[in-house]
């Protein structure tokens, strides 16, 4: 297997997680490149669910290294429970399967307050954040004032730099926001802890991605968030806070883009959002609700019901475009077994035009309405199926994606544990 990318096509939520766990078996090394603990990877092992945020998929294989690339931002305190529940349950997790970034960015208190302050300030506008500080500590990063994960190992220096910015933050906690002031001490002793709890798994990442290549091993690459989240290429502003796509891998991990072989998309055979943001395909009423329930559309970070839509041909040929993929990934077939009726969305309609190409304007897209085709639908448990008895409808589906799309699609899913996939 080449060095790859697997990448969400759409706003996230499409089964990246269980992807990634399957392809991790005929790698070497599966890494991180961006997002934080606002990601909620769902993988379903031997009937158990298990949800990740920081670490990547490839945790669950045994005889892999996983890596947690720069571009990543860290919770220290999420990490450290997270690596501990993954041992309850009786995963190997240590130095030598475990590697983190020392460029790696901390998440501290004030950016969460920061997050959820600036999430009620924007009232009905707000961008539908997880709370968990990601944007801030990115905005830090940027303004270059952030605190990196190699500086919670060295004592003065780190308490030199967290009382400079501790100035600032809390002239705005106290006088813009009305708090009460973070104390020093106690941010202070509680992050020297964790750097402490933390410091076997710390290193440069960047020399150990170089070695290991040099090496000939094999590289999954795996993105938090789907690429119309990303910061540039996204929604904007209804986005993360970091490259979400392709164009992420090299400068979140250190990696030659000469380096990547294969660019693997991830899309669900339907359309799901969390948050705010404009959603053309977005559906209401008796269609979205079955799709709510029989895909378990609820956000495995924060809980929250997913917006559910028909598939947007649109949004994932764009992605397609930007992110040089290569092949395509589809999952939650089964949920779509129901229906008698199947619609996609193959263009926009904006004003008096069609429109065929993903707007970059917000505006635009806002005011756009999906133009549909209907396809019949399958009416059949796909459980028993494999891919030489595929109902015809299905295949019909398959194959008008496939043209729509321009790319073949190589495996789909029929069913939520890690074995029901069909290879195409």
């Amino acid at each position: 297997m080449p060095n790859i990318v697997v990448i969400g096509t759409q706003w996230g939520d499409e089964g990246k997680g269980r992807i990634i766990d399957l392809l991790s078996k005929n790698v070497d090394v599966i890494a991180r490149y961006q997002g934080g603990n606002n990601a909620g990877h769902t993988v379903i092992v031997d009937g158990k669910k298990i949800i990740l945020h920081h670490l990547p998929s490839g945790i669950l294989r045994k005889n892999k290294i996983s890596i947690i690339g720069n571009g990543v931002v860290i919770d220290p305190k999420i990490l450290l429970e997270e690596i501990e529940g993954l041992k309850k349950s009786g995963y190997e997790v240590n130095s030598d399967n475990l590697k983190i970034s020392d460029r790696s960015h901390v998440i501290m208190p004030y950016h969460k307050i920061f997050d959820l302050s600036n999430e009620d300030r924007m009232g009905n506008k707000k961008i539908g954040t997880t709370g968990r500080g990601i944007g801030p500590v990115y905005e830090d990063k940027a303004a270059r004032r952030g605190i990196k994960i190699s500086d919670l190992l060295y004592k003065d220096y780190f308490s030199e730099r967290l009382k400079n910015i501790l100035v600032e933050k809390n002239l705005y906690i106290t006088r813009i926001l009305n708090q009460k002031p973070l104390v020093f001490d106690e941010i202070y002793n509680e992050y020297i802890e964790y750097g402490e709890q933390l410091k076997s798994y710390i290193t440069d990442t960047s020399l150990l991605f170089n070695s290991l290549l040099k090496d000939s091993k094999k590289v999954l690459f795996e993105g938090a968030q789907g690429a119309l989240l990303d910061i540039d290429f996204g929604t904007y502003p209804y986005v993360t806070s970091s490259n979400a796509g392709s164009g992420g891998v090299s400068s979140g991990t250190g990696v030659s883009p000469s380096n990547i072989d294969e660019v693997v998309g991830i899309c669900k055979s339907y359309t799901t959002r969390v948050g705010e943001g404009p959603f053309p395909t977005e559906l209401n009423g008796k269609v979205a609700d079955l799709l709510r329930d029989c895909g378990q559309e609820y956000g495995a970070t924060t809980g929250r019901p997913r917006r559910c839509g028909w598939f947007d041909a649109v949004s994932v040929s764009y992605s397609i475009m930007i992110n040089g993929i290569n092949s395509l990934v589809l999952t939650k077939l089964d949920v779509l077994s129901n229906l008698k009726k199947i619609n996609i969305c193959n263009g926009y309609k904006y004003k008096n035009q069609i429109l065929k190409i993903f707007p970059s304007n917000f505006e635009v897209l806002r005011n756009c309405e999906p133009v549909y085709e209907e396809v019949d639908g399958w009416n059949c448990n796909l459980s028993d199926k494999n891919s030489g008895n595929l109902p015809p409808n299905l295949k019909n589906y398959l194959n008008r994606l496939e043209e729509i799309l321009e790319i073949p699609i190589v495996l789909v899913s029929i069913g939520p544990s890690r074995e029901e996939f069909i290879q195409l």
